[in-house]
């Protein structure tokens, strides 16, 4: 007999009562016994089934004791096991933490000692190890190059570009079935691969690559191989030969392998509720519970999300479908291999509240519904809908999707151990999620992360959020996308609808999401990063302790009340008219944008901040836009930051600017046993901007950066958040084209503002001094282009760029292509005056090994100019140099134009009187007595129409000497 039943009495009338019932479960149980208290069962599945007789009708409790249950097979609930609103379901440890649920097994081995400090141990046939654990702690597969725990932020804690090199594996016997883990080439997420063998040459081959859903291919550094025999050489590695089944481990110093308790993984999922919209799994709670020895999945990780960056794994230790009113409580999630926690699809309030979830292969917990739930969706980011016949109708277009959902007073730590694009808290296609009260660090990628603006409503607050994007790149403590219906890779297409649709940004957004009260750090991204398209944000009463604020793209983004040590505000190619507000802040650096704003692309307010610093302009930086006009720059006299209390004192100027107080000590988890355990941020000294520092003793020397002209585009490099505006990863960067007239040469050949040069004739270019070297080594070649354009490559032939021809000569008579015949007309002059010689020996016809009309060391913005007298078009300019001293020949120089009838002056930045042409730079050259440079058009296709040519000029070397100039043409 049970200890509880049900009863049923009549009375005319059927009427039901219930009485609930208990049932107990107890490693020394047996499945025969009734359940009581005094015969408990021995497994959760007998427990289960002995539940189902009373689940809906009366308050069912299943009481677990003390001990370890390695599940046979997935524990799987479905709409026959619910309860009831008040007769709910409950599955308990006695004693929290104490009652571990595994989907693993216990081996008993006899270890026999091998060599080199290995031992073997034989194992039963058909057995499949993918996690093996010692006393509880996971050890790794054998791997290369071997793990380093003090190396926290590098990939994989130990890389090697040659992991899986012909060479490499010339040592490997057969390497089939071992892996290779590569992080993404921009170092978004990475990559995994299984090894299949090798071929008949020697080079490892393998299959994968399919976890991340921005394809560009694996990083050339950060590689690492496991599940090599040949490996085997560190503590705590081991390698299981399936074939032969034999167990190879290398103890750890101090195990004796004879009393240690060796457990291996089986199960992906160690508990299901699978059910359905319309018959849901209902009232059922998971409490006080281990979670543990879950497989790893990173080779199922394929189902691409929303145009994100992610693939992933529908799946996890817990699997949640297709339920209402589900709760896991004060649970621990302890080395899993894959996502701890799966809300897939339909799902309605499920709570997720008081658990620990640390070291998982994959993500903390994942809210992701149903790609089917949405109107128009896009998988991966370079896929186009046609914009003017996307779905108008707002929100999802099934239910099919997590909604009122919540996590709450957890502890979520050690994200990514095995992928590189997990996050704590991952949401897509969900509405209405909220997370509150949770501490979450130590992750590869964000601490929260949101993948879609589908459909919003969601609530982040008193959240402790650190240590995060820890060895990857260009992501936030918090990050989230928005590329929706609205969004295109084309941002000119999308601007067009949105113009004359103001709301199309919403649709899928239909619902505002909120982030507040929280404290963020990130040291390698930024604190809050809203990247493209993300849209419908209220930010407020954050504390971000080191990457600042990032808006990029997207629509109605309200930031106020904010703090950002050390930091300010990023903003990243907005659209026209955006609506974004961002105000009352306290910010500690001036805003730093890329390609934004602009005339058009503002915002609807950026004003009333306060900015910490010395300098008082650091508000105006983009006065001209409208920006900060009643902004401050002043001290807001922090209560006590060294502790972390941000606060500010009662007479503070913040208060003027709208700043209200927020509370400094509701970050993070509150569950005492939690709280004991979890890590708070290191909080950075200040950095108050504009001090005033000791003056260089040769300052009279620091170059002026001057800017950097190719066929008539101003470019620059690459710097700070601009990789991320790009796309691009730091290691492979590019050169920027930052301004661009109609009428050069660069825009007749297609480039456009916003481009990112990368290649050159296949020569690779990371900044501009790479593109003026490979520029300048074309010659008569037909000059191919690689341009990044909104984050896609695109390659242009330009048929008719005028070329760069250089030469060197050992006398002045050995000049073939540009030998120096004549003398021409005209005057030469120059600014400031030059040394040694008069500006008028430059067209004197002569080539001699002296300095010439050189500018004086330190001189760094001189510059020459010859006046031919009329305008004439103009299809030659060259400028020969003596390599004086072995210093002063190369030449590094930036030509203008100006057809101007009367002096145009020296002011080369005045666009009404000067044309740039390009920049020249031949220090990376091969330098002779005698040094000749030429920019040349193409036949019929001259330079441009000129009076003036100007040369000006930059130092050569580390000690700022000039150039030793000779002659000057222009023809």
């Amino acid at each position: 007999m049970l200890r509880s039943f049900l009863i049923l009495i009549c009375f005319g009338a059927s009427v039901t009562c219930s009485q609930a019932l208990d049932i107990f479960v107890s490693p020394a149980g047996d499945d025969a016994n009734d359940g009581s208290s005094a015969a408990p069962v021995a497994t959760l599945a007998r427990a289960q089934t002995l539940a189902r007789q009373s689940a809906g009708t009366a308050p069912v409790t299943v009481s677990v004791a003390d001990g370890v249950y390695y599940l046979p097979e997935t524990l799987q609930f479905t709409a026959a096991d619910s309860g009831a609103a008040d007769r709910p379901v409950l599955y308990r440890a006695e004693n929290e933490g104490n009652a571990v649920l595994s989907g693993g097994t216990k081996l008993d081995l006899q270890w026999q000692p091998f060599r080199d400090g290995i031992f073997v141990a034989s194992t039963e046939p058909g057995l499949a190890i993918d996690q093996l654990f010692l006393a509880g702690r996971q050890q790794r597969m054998a791997r290369y190059p071997n793990y380093d725990a003090g190396k926290k932020t590098e990939a994989y804690q130990g890389y090697a570009a040659d992991a899986f090199s012909k060479q490499r594996a010339s040592g490997w016997t057969d390497p089939t079935g071992g892996f290779i883990h590569a992080m993404h080439r921009a170092r978004w997420g990475g990559y995994h691969y299984r090894i299949t063998g090798k071929d008949s040459d020697g080079e490892v081959t393998y299959e994968g690559g399919w976890q991340n859903n921005r394809q560009m291919g694996m990083h050339n550094d950060f590689r690492m191989v496991e599940n090599i025999f040949e490996e085997l050489d560190a503590p705590g590695e081991w390698y299981h030969d399936a074939g032969a089944n034999r167990l190879y481990f290398i103890p750890p110093p101090g195990v004796d392998l004879s009393r240690a308790t060796i457990e291996v993984v089986r199960l992906r999922h160690l508990i299901e509720f699978n059910g359905s919209a319309d018959a849901p799994v209902r009232f059922m709670t998971l409490q006080g519970f281990v979670v543990r020895h879950a497989a790893r999945t990173f080779m199922e990780t394929k189902e691409p999300l929303l145009r994100s960056d992610w693939t992933i794994y529908r799946g996890g230790a817990v699997l949640l479908s297709g339920t209402e009113d589900i709760q896991l409580l004060d649970t621990e999630f302890d080395q899993v291999g894959g996502n701890a926690i799966f809300v897939s699809r339909f799902n309605r309030r499920v709570v997720v509240k008081g658990c620990h979830i640390h070291d998982c292969g994959a993500s903390g917990v994942c809210f992701v519904g149903a790609p089917d739930a949405v109107r128009d969706p896009l998988f991966e980011y370079r896929q186009k809908n046609d914009l003017s016949k996307v779905d108008r109708t707002p929100g999802p277009k099934s239910n099919q999707y997590p909604a009122d959902c919540v996590v709450e007073d957890c502890l979520i730590h050690g994200i990514g151990r095995v992928e590189r694009q997990p996050a704590g808290v991952q949401i897509t296609m969900a509405q209405g999620i909220t997370v509150r009260d949770c501490s979450i660090y130590d992750c590869a990628r964000a601490g929260i992360n949101i993948g879609d603006g589908a459909w919003g409503g969601h609530l982040i607050e008193r959240c402790d959020v650190f240590d995060t994007v820890q060895e990857t790149h260009d992501h936030g403590s918090f990050n989230s996308w928005g590329r929706d219906r609205f969004w295109s890779s084309d941002r000119n297409a999308s601007q067009k609808i949105i113009d004359q649709e103001p709301q199309f940004p919403f649709l899928d957004a239909v619902e505002t999401t909120v982030i507040r009260n929280s404290r963020w750090r990130c040291d390698h991204g930024w604190d809050i990063d809203l990247d493209d398209g993300s849209s419908n944000y209220d930010i407020y009463n954050n504390l971000m302790l080191s990457g600042g604020l990032k808006f990029r793209e997207g629509f109605r983004r309200r930031a106020w009340n904010n703090i950002t040590v050390n930091n300010g505000l990023h903003p990243h190619v907005w659209y026209n008219n955006s609506g974004d507000e961002v105000f009352s802040n306290i910010f500690m650096a001036a805003p730093q944008g890329v390609r934004a704003p602009t005339p058009t692309a503002k915002g609807k307010r950026v004003d009333r901040n306060l900015y910490f610093g010395h300098d008082p302009a650091m508000k105006d930086r983009y006065a001209e836009f409208g920006w900060d006009r009643h902004s401050i720059v002043a001290d807001p006299q922090f209560i006590d930051p060294a502790s972390g209390d941000f606060r500010v004192r009662p007479d503070s100027p913040a208060f003027d600017i709208g700043f209200e107080n927020f509370a400094m000590d509701q970050f993070g988890v509150k569950k005492p046993s939690l709280k004991q355990i979890a890590e708070t941020p290191e909080i950075p000294a200040l950095e108050i901007k504009g001090e005033t520092a000791t003056p260089r003793s040769d300052r009279g020397r620091v170059a002026t950066s001057q800017p950097s002209f190719w066929l008539g585009a101003r470019v620059s490099d690459l710097t700070g958040s601009e990789f991320s505006a790009y796309g691009v990863s730091q290691e492979e960067g590019g050169v920027a084209i930052k301004e661009i007239n109609s009428g050069s040469d660069a825009a007749k050949a297609g480039l456009t503002e916003g481009d990112l040069i990368q290649g050159i004739n296949a020569t690779p270019v990371k900044r501009v001094s790479d593109l003026l070297s490979a520029y300048q080594q074309v010659g008569d070649a037909v000059l191919t282009v690689k341009v990044i354009r909104n984050q896609q490559p695109v390659v242009l032939s330009l048929q008719n760029a005028p070329r760069i021809v250089m030469e060197s000569a050992g006398t002045a008579d050995d000049f073939l292509a540009l030998a120096l015949t004549g003398r021409p007309s005209g005057k030469v002059d120059a600014t400031p005056s030059p040394r040694n010689a008069p500006p008028a020996t430059l067209i004197d016809g002569k080539l001699q090994h002296s300095y010439g009309p050189v500018f004086a060391n330190g001189v760094t913005t001189g510059a020459y100019r010859l006046d031919l007298g009329e305008s004439k078009n103009i299809s030659s300019i060259t400028s020969w140099s003596t390599n004086l001293n072995g210093l002063r020949g190369p030449q590094r120089l930036t030509l203008y134009g100006s057809g101007s009838s009367t002096d145009p002056g020296w002011d080369v930045s005045d666009r009404s009187k000067f044309t740039p042409l390009t920049s020249i730079d031949t220090r990376r050259a091969a330098q002779d007595v005698f040094n000749a440079v030429a920019l040349r058009s193409k036949p019929g296709q001259p330079l441009g129409k000129f009076r003036w040519i100007v040369w000006s000029v930059q130092p050569v070397t580390d000690r700022a000497e000039n150039t030793a100039f000779q002659e000057l043409r222009a023809q």
